[in-house]
């Protein structure tokens, strides 16, 4: 257990360290799921620092990168008064010039760049000013959600390979050394412009059903937004399943019933704007 002199010792060591410093130390232990301990110059009563798995190499695993008793040299990334602890990072100071050029982004710029390569996870890019990527084929990563506003099954039918493209800059990736970037919130979004013209409980929509669910029918009344009608808002008359009342292909009326532009969400009604539909 640690003695009061101890922590106020190591208080007064962690008060002086600012996110963005350069540290040196001696790793003294190294494990798969809590990467590496470390005891930092000036302070060797215990280890204070702390390198994370993912933290740790963007080329290497934990175990790979460093061993115990190594000298290791790592930048600051949070400092923890409370826990007593120093967050660092090794891959900050093993490729200094991209974690610099990450470092300085600022959410909502826009960068533009290249489709470099499209996983089922995401679309990676290759940044037009930038430095490479150690492991990746892009600095840039754009995840599934962001791709775009409208619906679609597969990244491949919203980008290419080799396509250009300007993204807005959501975050710094310090796992991977990624620039989180979005190529939707670069673009209008179709919800926000139909929403303005809806005046709920007035508004009468038409659409096409596009898809079944147990509890309703979607139904989409603009280039890439679609509603929900709820199965009892389809008729008057109770149903036990949608396909009793409408199919996929159908074009309907629907009254607006809420409207959540937070959430970009429509809710919609048939039988309201129809009441005489069984």
């Amino acid at each position: 257990m640690r003695g009061t002199s101890d922590d106020q010792t190591s208080r007064d060591f962690l008060v002086a360290l600012n996110v963005g410093d350069v540290c040196h130390g001696t790793a003294t232990e190294v494990t798969r799921s809590h990467g590496v301990a470390v005891t930092l110059d000036g302070f060797p009563a215990r280890p204070l620092g702390t390198v994370g798995p993912l933290d740790v190499s963007w080329r290497q695993s934990p175990s790979s990168a460093v061993q115990a008793g190594q000298r290791i040299t790592a930048e600051v990334v949070a400092v923890d008064q409370e826990e007593g602890q120093v967050r660092m990072s090794m891959a900050a100071t093993e490729n200094p010039g991209l974690w610099r050029f990450l470092a300085s982004l600022q959410r909502g710029e826009i960068l533009s760049g290249t489709v470099a390569a499209i996983e089922r996870f995401g679309v990676f890019v290759k940044l037009d000013d930038g430095p490479d990527h150690p492991v990746y084929p892009g600095v840039g990563f754009i995840t599934i959600p962001e791709l775009s506003w409208r619906r679609y099954e597969t990244a491949s039918e919203v980008v290419q390979v080799g396509q250009s493209l300007s993204c807005a800059f959501l975050q710094f990736d310090t796992c991977n050394g990624e620039a989180r970037l979005s190529l939707r919130a670069a673009r209008p979004d179709p919800f926000q412009a139909i929403a303005d013209g809806i005046v709920v409980g007035q508004t009468v929509l038409h659409g096409r059903v596009t898809k079944l669910v147990p509890f309703g029918v979607f139904v989409q009344v603009a280039d890439g937004i679609e509603g929900l009608i709820h199965l009892r808002e389809l008729t008057t008359t109770p149903v036990e399943a949608p396909e009793e009342v409408v199919q996929v292909g159908d074009e309907v009326s629907v009254l607006v019933i809420e409207l959540d532009r937070e959430q970009r969400k429509l809710t919609l009604s048939r039988r309201q704007v129809s009441p005489e539909v069984r």
